[in-house]
């Protein structure tokens, strides 16, 4: 698993690249969508935020009467970061996008970067990975937004309930990157209707116009594998050969920033590889999301009903059988079908389509409070996704020119446009006191 995540894991790693040329002044340096959505931003153009700042860890009891199962027994509750002014301030809460945790690293760089202009800030996982099926999903099957929604604002308010005693708060904000970002929309949507904070503004950041769609975007990418998904597993092998011959071959001493930097200007890996390598990394994801669902629900889909698996169980073989079903599979035999149940009638593609931006396009167009950050060629997007969400979003949309699906997010200039989105009418010491 080391090696997996040394391999997968570039689109955390921030490489030391050198600008290329460019006939626009926005200064990103890599024009590839898929170079750019795996290198992400090159640590010389990053911000400068602080290494470490006043911040715990708080482990949510969502639902303190529910028994977990024995094979998860290391799971304590649902973890979220807490940064903390000592001065009244507003808070803004942050929801990750797809398998990401409380502690990604862009949660912690967009954490950082906000409690340096004066924000206290709480991180969320995201409803898609374990820790959240296990310990704060009412129905243990992520996806649905409208259920997500609710599924996040009973976090938020535990997560307020745990924190209010300690910090004063003038105002409540909202943010979310890739499908957390269209999970904030519709937990914004919610806060209308519930007003417990009442959130000021709401920054989206990367969203998919459409769940599915989007997908269905990552599912093609491992197309572009020789021989297709099936064979990712050689595929990977390969992969991780070349890694570790360049290493060799390189007398590297650490994989460090000049090792990764060779990787990039030495075009290890091609077009189709990297395409692959992103497909799998969400193809992975997506292994985690049904394993633990599965067994939360035991529905028997891969692990067979009512078998009780014990920490000493070995997982091998269902984390094969996971990794070879595809978002279609999830969607098609289990997913629809889970909610097919609970509401007679429903039909697959009203379902698909509650999972988009266009079932709430009325609020989005109407509510002044939105912001959209984007990019003309991020892969999750088609054209007409783009033209979609300028015309949805207008005058309050900021769509860069590059850096693919998130690669950007830690530029400086896309860091600064945050921060100023939210201290524009949150500022350190505005509103009421809460």
């Amino acid at each position: 698993m080391i090696f997996l995540k040394l391999l997968l894991g570039t689109c955390l790693i921030l490489l030391p690249l050198q600008s290329v040329a460019a006939d626009d002044d926005y200064g990103y340096p890599i024009p590839g969508s898929y170079e750019a959505s795996i290198l992400g931003t090159p640590a010389k153009l990053m911000p400068e935020l602080p290494v470490q700042i006043p911040m715990r860890k708080l482990m949510l009891n969502v639902f303190p009467e529910r028994k977990k199962p024995p094979i998860f027994f290391y799971d304590q509750g649902l973890l979220c970061m807490f940064a903390y002014q000592k001065q009244r301030a507003p808070l803004v809460f942050l929801i990750a996008g797809t398998g990401a945790g409380a502690q990604s690293a862009k949660q912690m760089a967009m954490m950082k970067a906000l409690y340096q202009a004066g924000f206290h800030v709480v991180t969320l996982p995201s409803p898609t990975t374990a820790n959240f099926i296990i310990s704060a999903s009412q129905n243990h099957v992520p996806g649905d937004l409208t259920e997500d929604a609710s599924d996040l604002y009973r976090v938020m308010e535990a997560a307020w309930n745990e924190v209010k005693g300690d910090v004063e708060v003038s105002s409540f904000h909202l943010g979310g990157y890739s499908q957390g970002a269209i999970q904030a929309a519709f937990v914004a949507k919610l806060d209308e209707e519930r007003r417990v904070f009442n959130f000021r503004n709401v920054l989206m950041i990367n969203p998919p116009v459409s769940v599915y769609a989007s997908a269905a975007k990552f599912e093609a990418l491992l197309q572009q594998i020789p021989g297709g998904a099936k064979k990712q597993g050689v595929f990977f092998n390969q992969m991780l050969r070349k890694f570790s011959e360049f290493y060799r071959t390189g007398n590297f001493v650490a994989i460090n920033d000049d090792f990764l930097y060779a990787i990039y200007t030495g075009h290890l890996f091609s077009d189709d590889e990297t395409a692959g390598l992103i497909g799998l990394t969400y193809r992975i994801n997506l292994a985690g999301l049904i394993f633990a669902s599965d067994v939360m629900t035991n529905s028997g889909y891969v692990v067979p009903k009512n078998r009780v698996l014990t920490p000493t169980d070995s997982l091998s073989d269902y984390f094969l059988v996971s990794t070879h079903l595809s978002f279609f599979d999830y969607f098609d035999e289990y997913f629809y079908p889970f909610f097919q149940k609970r509401r007679p009638g429903l039909t697959k593609r009203e379902l698909i389509e509650a999972q988009s931006l266009r079932s709430i396009e009325g609020y989005l167009k109407s509510s002044p409070k939105f912001g959209l950050m984007t990019n003309e060629n991020d892969f999750i997007l088609s054209a007409e996704d783009l033209d979609y969400l300028k015309q949805l979003f207008g005058a309050r949309a900021k769509i860069y020119p590059r850096g693919g699906h998130l690669g950007n997010l830690e530029y400086r200039d896309n860091m600064a446009y945050l921060v100023n989105f939210f201290k524009k009418t949150g500022g350190s010491h505005e509103g009421s006191q809460l």
